[in-house]
């Protein structure tokens, strides 16, 4: 006989065995005229919608949701059950439509939808605005795929309110516990805790949503323990959103300083980068004990989908997967393995009850030359080398595999064309991409919301192995997503108090946390003569910032501007601040890093080249007379067959943002021997030689609030950040550099002597000596 344990059953089991001779007690709520909520004293919560029609079903006095209204009381209803076997008994059950519909991820949705471009939306044929219905409706288009398509995980991006976020998971909850099995809706998010500079932290005062450092941030603060807090609150409030997915952490190793994704990063080094990545799913997936259903999952966890296996840091010359010009990832270095580790040794081990990522995403990237098995060079989501042999075989990982979004649409005929991405697979057709995914061990569709080339793919299988074959393929994956599902509650209550999401989305307690780890994640690497901290009262110039023009992914062109390079108003609370440098004691000149684009210019092939042109990290024009002769990678065989080399050897490029570099001489002339401090909003490396001697002070940061960093300028906190990227030392360095190699610049060493090294920072009393940099700095 089996013992019967903790780890076996759920919770809410125990609950109601331990208590098996007491009368279960219901409590009956009404959220809305809609919704109704049984709080059961002996087991789960309910939540379910009467325009539905789903019963409650009585199983010796407790309570159960009779999703697919049969009268009885199913395996995959019975919330005693395992989430395992929970999900096998109902994936059993659907048919290959409904399968092929959970293996949907959608397009970005907007709630509400815009009236025209990315993601436009109707509502009964009309423009919102015209059609008299209110913010938290669904679109036409969302009650397609939820209908036609059997679409069951949506991608959510802005939200007019958090109150009309929550409203509208509930008007969507309810929509599809109507249709078949009454399989609820898994909503997910990209990272949306980033920091709105212009914003003022007043302690007491709530917002929208806590902000906290990016990703690059987080890790500057080289503090597993304060990313693991960040996940924790941030699942609550993903939780107040109805976000079950965090489309995150972005785990790739920034190996490659050019990247333009290398923020969204824990920075270049693999331990590091494998504390935060468990620290961050552990935070994001486990729930407190009073929200537990079992094994560490319950009504406050989050399932993390980590990216991008196996890493899509290492680009060639730091072009990005996202486009044509960037599907190469090269490994000159032969350093494949330790790509992995913040998978294999972070986000798959963690130290929480949830023990793994419930889910993983591949990048866009061809990992070139990395497949010993059949020798393909494939993107990483149709490579069974990498998904089934590496990812499922090796590493033993059992949780859903999500391709990144779009890689089974087609490119356009313009390799800077935002569009699909099937690297690799460009000559096949839209239903054999999807079959090659699922043949090679993944599981879902990153941003298809159409149910026709999944299918189409199920009779490739067919064909190939036969119906039975097939159908158990797709209930393996069917298994994997519904688990993810289950394991958060949703079948049991996926409905939401309105007043409770507002009371907590960026409650005043969230917002203080995170406004402190921005404060900690603001790197110091320059105090001549100790001019920082500056005393309240003195006079400060802040030059106005330049922002250059740029053309977004979706080819839309900004126009240049100056702008005040912070909130005034925020500054003369700090700071005297006059518009006149003669009469300031001290200057702040607020810039960013060296941006020179994408590594692509259009303008270079129509003039006979072959496109590509260098990336720089320095502001000055910049010509790359010691880059490689010939890439490693080359070919499209759809849009620039005749381009067998990449190479951008003796072309140049200036950033695009030099008014920058201009704006700090011009200050420092202006202030005639007084104090210049630059602060730097950081989103990659960057080449210091241009200005650092010109300069007192520098204080970079990746993305946080002006107060955050007027609290450091003045005093009010001190600076305690690490460099989570090594600086260079010019440009020389960075084309000799290996793209998958970590450490391997010589970096840049100041008048001070101070080295812009990895964990390098500093603080009112110097360099920085402390555990962390015990811990992870390279000896």
């Amino acid at each position: 006989m089996k013992q019967i344990t903790k780890k076996t059953i759920p919770m809410f089991a125990i609950a109601a065995m331990l208590m098996s001779c007491e009368k279960n007690v219901v409590e009956e709520t009404q959220l809305d005229g809609n919704i109704t909520i049984l709080t059961q004293s002996k087991g789960a919560k309910l939540g379910y919608s009467k325009s539905s029609g789903v019963n409650i079903l009585d199983e010796k006095g407790l309570k159960f949701k009779d999703l697919n209204k049969n009268g009885e009381l199913d395996k995959y209803e019975d919330w005693r059950l395992s989430f395992e076997d929970r999900a096998t008994d109902l994936a059993t059950k659907l048919s290959v439509e409904q399968i092929a519909g959970l293996m949907l991820y959608s397009s970005h949705q907007a709630i509400p939808a815009a009236p025209v471009g990315f993601g436009a939306g109707t509502y009964e044929g009309k423009a919102l605005s015209e059609s008299g219905m209110p913010s938290s409706s669904l679109s036409d288009q969302q009650k397609k795929f939820l209908t036609e398509d059997n679409l069951r995980h949506v991608l959510i991006t802005r939200v007019e309110s958090p109150e009309v976020a929550a409203q509208w998971n509930n008007n969507a909850q309810a929509y599809v516990e109507g249709l078949g099995f009454g399989i609820p809706t898994n909503n997910s998010s990209d990272p949306r805790h980033s920091p709105i500079a212009s914003t003022e932290y007043n302690a007491g005062a709530g917002g929208n949503i806590s902000m906290w450092p990016e990703a690059l941030g987080l890790a500057a603060t080289f503090d597993p323990a304060l990313v693991q807090r960040f996940g924790e609150v941030a699942s609550i409030e993903y939780r107040a959103l109805g976000l079950t997915t965090a489309l995150s952490p972005q785990i790739d190793l920034g190996t490659e300083p050019r990247w333009n994704r290398l923020k969204g990063t824990f920075g270049e080094d693999s331990r590091l980068s494998a504390d935060m990545a468990r620290g961050y799913v552990d935070g994001f997936q486990s729930s407190a004990p009073e929200y537990e259903i079992s094994g560490g999952w319950g009504f406050q966890s989050v399932n993390a989908m980590v990216k991008h296996w196996p890493s899509g840091g290492p680009e060639e010359g730091g072009r990005d997967g996202h486009f044509a010009y960037g599907k190469f990832a090269v490994y000159p270095g032969n350093n494949f393995e330790e790509h992995l580790v913040p998978f294999t040794e972070g986000a798959f081990k963690l130290s929480g009850k949830t023990k793994s990522a419930s889910a993983v995403m591949p990048y866009y990237t061809i990992s070139y030359g990395q497949d010993s098995k059949n020798g393909e060079n494939v993107a990483n989501a149709y490579s069974d080398y990498l998904i089934t042999d590496l990812l499922r075989g090796k590493y033993g990982y059992e949780g859903v595999v999500c391709t990144d979004w779009g890689v089974t649409g087609n490119e356009r005929d313009n390799v800077e064309v935002f569009a699909g991405k099937p690297w690799g697979m460009e000559t096949a057709s839209i239903a054999e991409r999807h079959y090659w995914v699922i043949m090679a061990g993944a599981d879902q569709f990153g941003g298809n919301n159409d149910i026709k080339p999944v299918l189409e793919a199920y009779q490739l299988g067919v064909k190939e192995h036969g119906e039975e074959w097939m159908r158990a393929r797709f209930e393996k994956s069917a298994v994997r997503l519904l688990r993810n599902i289950f394991q958060t509650g949703l079948f049991e209550n996926p409905y939401l108090e309105i007043a409770h999401t507002k009371e907590t989305v960026g409650n005043p307690a969230f917002m203080e946390e995170g406004f402190q780890a921005q404060v900690k994640s603001v790197v110091m690497l320059k105090n001549k003569e100790n001019v920082l901290p500056i005393a309240k009262n003195s006079k400060v110039y802040i030059p106005k910032k330049f922002i250059p023009s740029t053309t977004n992914w979706w080819g839309i062109k900004s126009e240049e501007k100056w702008v005040d390079a912070v909130n005034l108003e925020i500054a003369k609370k700090y700071f005297q601040v006059t518009e006149n440098p003669e009469e300031a004691d001290f200057s702040l000149v607020f810039v960013s890093n060296p941006e020179s684009g994408t590594g692509y210019d259009p303008a270079d092939r129509i003039n006979g080249g072959n496109g590509y042109v260098p990336i720089s990290l320095q502001y000055g024009t910049y010509t790359a007379a010691t880059a490689r002769e010939q890439s490693i990678a080359a070919g499209d065989p759809v849009l620039a067959p005749q381009v067998t080399n990449r190479s951008y050897k003796n072309k140049t490029i200036t950033a695009s943002n030099l008014k920058d570099l201009q704006n700090v001489m011009d200050t420092k002339k202006a202030m005639n021997g007084k104090p210049v401090i630059t602060i730097i909003s950081a989103s990659n490396p960057m080449v210091f030689s241009e200005f650092e001697k010109e300069v007192q002070g520098i204080v970079l940061h990746f993305n946080v609030q002006d107060q955050a960093i007027l609290d450091i300028l003045s005093g009010a906190a001190e600076p305690s950040g690490l460099l989570p990227v090594q600086m260079p030392a010019n440009m020389e360095t960075v084309e000799s550099q290996f793209e998958d190699v970590a450490h391997d610049m010589d970096c840049h060493v100041d008048e001070a002597g101070n080295t812009y090294n990895f964990a390098f920072g500093l603080n009112w009393k110097g360099v920085i000596k402390d555990s962390r940099t015990e811990k992870y700095q390279k000896k």
